[in-house]
């Protein structure tokens, strides 16, 4: 029947030509190429996560690695195509690699979405209408954004981790961060809650990412997949593919989506501090500082998605040098540049509106010209005897007057301003801001003292610059500018680069001065001038550099001062700004009772071990005419971090 019919040849039988089997047959495999790219690719569209986009690529993989197709596959293509033919590469792995590009930036402009709604929320919350309003109630959080001062001091549950007594800060996760070690960085619940979410977001992301990608060695900064116990484990020599051949463009395709969507948020952050431009809410400009500022340190997965399996490298072992610098790498370097770009100019709002503020009620108080408002800011003054030569030859003795205290509007200018530095976290402010501060500060103070110089040449009335005065003025001045004037980073001194308004107010305050006089007070008035400033070098904190509140005075210069200034360590302790005893009391103990005579140790060692016995040596250190110091207990140092 049919299963047995043969056809009969009429003619003879011609071999085909292979030019035109070939042809004919690349003609076919075209068509059903383009058939299959329009009919997987409307099938892929239904496809919305990584893993099962993975899952599909692996069943392909599967199916084209068997042996009853892939055992004849390459010597059929190559008698009729004269090539190979690569099913996954010619058909399947464009289409694979546009649709995981598309999740991935479907993904992540759901998350720059949903991060500028929240970052919106945010700075709704923190906006206030009433800056002169009470305080908000402790539950809510948003106050602590501009008196972070109050969240510093406030215990929480999470200050120590629950673990802090027993795993070492090398062992312990870097994610995991204690509520002390916010605190010592300043950054608020707003700032953590913010970079918790959004590195949650990322984090989902990147979990997602890894079944599309190989599995990562121990020790990498990628996660070991929940896929990796199902993928096949047959060699490379039996694969009909290299599954993860366009690893590089996929991570190069969560770089750029991730970089995308944090430029997103950047761009909505310098849109809202725009907007508040005229009459910024402190608040929310230092909560976007601290956010910029630390989004990169907090939001770990963030540089995962960024650097990809470079920053797996370098967390391993350094295999790159310091002078190369991979094309992620550098992109995550341009990523925290404009990062702390916009912390910067965050920062630059909050200082100049401060400043402004802070000058404008100092202003008030140096223009003043009524003789009760001149009497009302007068401090204190000291009375000095001289020996000067009389015509005669003999030796008179006369008493001067010249004050050893700035004025009150300028004492509160400087308490106010370190004030106001300590309330938002003056320890965790970028040392730019702080001299920026300064320097507008004292930019402003100049402008205001030259006004004076201006003012009192115009006008006939008023109270006139008396010699008192002048020398009060010309003290203020001095002060301020010691204080006010920012080390330079790179040498000793600032006189270089002094404002040339500071001579010109100075010379025109001279001008009040009886000339006689001031050759007499020049020398008398830079003592109480240097006394004073190291005196307030540790109670104004910020505002001093660090090399200014370590002063090493010699013995002789001490023990003549009347005045009791604060000993200071020389060395950067730990503590800085707290007067510690430096005395080694404690290891002259020590060493005297290595010297004596040895005590029965049965007794020592079995109390050693005793319930209580950690008491005990806290009572014992107490009992010890040593000066207190916050080092004994060094295990304790580490609980806090």
């Amino acid at each position: 029947s049919t299963g047995s019919f043969q056809p009969v040849l009429r003619t003879l039988a011609r071999p085909i030509q292979r030019e035109q089997l070939r042809d004919t047959l690349q003609q076919w495999i075209t068509t059903c190429k383009e058939d299959i790219c329009s009919g997987i690719s409307s099938l892929l569209v239904y496809v919305t996560s990584l893993k099962a986009l993975a899952a599909i690529r692996d069943a392909i993989w599967d199916l084209l690695s068997t042996d009853s197709i892939s055992l004849h596959w390459g010597s059929v293509c190559q008698c009729l195509l004269e090539r190979p033919l690569d099913v996954w590469e010619d058909f399947l792995q464009h289409l694979f690699l546009q649709r995981l590009q598309a999740i991935t930036k479907d993904e992540m402009d759901t998350i720059s979405d949903s991060s500028t709604q929240l970052l919106t929320s945010a700075l709704r919350d923190l906006e206030s209408p009433a800056p002169q309003a009470a305080a908000p109630p402790k539950g809510h959080g948003g106050h602590f954004e501009s008196d972070v001062a109050s969240f510093l001091w406030s215990e929480a549950p999470g200050d120590l981790l629950s673990d802090s007594a027993w795993v070492s800060v090398a062992q312990r996760d870097p994610q995991h961060h204690s509520g002390l070690a916010m605190k010592t960085l300043a950054l608020t619940p707003c700032v953590q809650s913010f970079c918790t979410a959004l590195d949650a977001k990322l984090r989902t992301r990147l979990d997602d990412l890894q079944h599309y990608l190989p599995v990562q060695e121990p020790g990498s900064s990628y996660p070991s997949p929940a896929l990796q116990g199902t993928r096949p484990a047959k060699g490379l020599a039996a694969s009909a593919f290299d599954r993860f051949k366009d690893a590089a463009d996929v991570e190069q395709s969560l770089r750029d989506s991730c970089l995308a969507c944090v430029q997103q948020i950047l761009s909505h952050i310098r849109s809202e501090l725009s907007s508040g431009e005229p009459r910024p809410d402190l608040g929310t400009v230092l909560f976007v500082a601290r956010l910029c500022q630390s989004m990169g340190d907090l939001c770990t997965n963030l540089r995962r998605c960024v650097l990809g399996r470079e920053g797996s490298s370098e967390a391993l072992g350094k295999a790159k040098a310091p002078a190369q610098v991979g094309p992620a790498q550098a992109r995550w370097v341009g990523l925290r540049r404009d990062l702390g770009a916009c912390s910067m100019d965050a920062y630059r709002i909050w200082s100049s509106a401060l400043s402004q503020a802070l000058v404008d009620h100092f202003a008030t108080a140096l223009n003043a010209d009524t003789p009760g408002a001149i009497l009302k800011t007068a401090t204190s003054w000291e009375e000095l005897e001289i020996q000067e030569e009389a015509e005669s030859g003999s030796s008179v003795t006369s008493k001067i007057r010249l004050p050893v205290q700035p004025s009150w509007f300028v004492q509160a200018l400087l308490f106010q301003l370190c004030l106001e530095v300590n309330r938002v976290g003056g320890h965790a402010l970028p040392r730019p801001t702080l001299h920026e501060l300064l320097k507008s500060c004292l930019d402003q103070v100049l402008h205001h003292y030259h006004s004076i110089t201006q003012q009192t040449q115009d006008k006939d009335h008023g109270f006139p610059m008396t010699q008192t005065r002048a020398l009060q003025l010309l003290f203020d001045l001095r002060y301020l500018c010691s204080t006010l004037s920012p080390r330079p980073e790179g040498g000793q001194g600032g006189g270089s680069s002094q404002d040339p308004r500071i001579q010109q107010v100075c010379d025109w305050l001279e001008g009040f001065i009886d000339p006689f006089d001031l050759d007499v007070f020049t020398a008398p008035l830079s003592a109480p001038l240097n006394r004073l400033s190291q005196r307030t070098s540790v109670l104004l904190g910020f505002l001093t550099d660090t090399e200014k509140q370590f002063v090493q005075r010699n013995s002789a210069a001490s023990s003549q001062e009347q005045y009791n200034i604060l000993p200071l360590a020389s060395s950067q302790i730990r503590f800085g700004l707290l007067p510690l005893s430096m005395s080694n009391t404690r290891h002259t103990k020590a060493g005297r009772q290595a010297v004596d005579p040895a005590t029965p140790t049965n007794s020592a060692i079995d109390h050693s071990f005793c319930p209580g016995n950690l008491f005990r040596q806290l009572a014992h250190h107490e009992e010890e005419p040593a000066a207190p110091s916050l080092f004994k207990l060094s295990w304790l140092s580490g609980m806090a971090k």
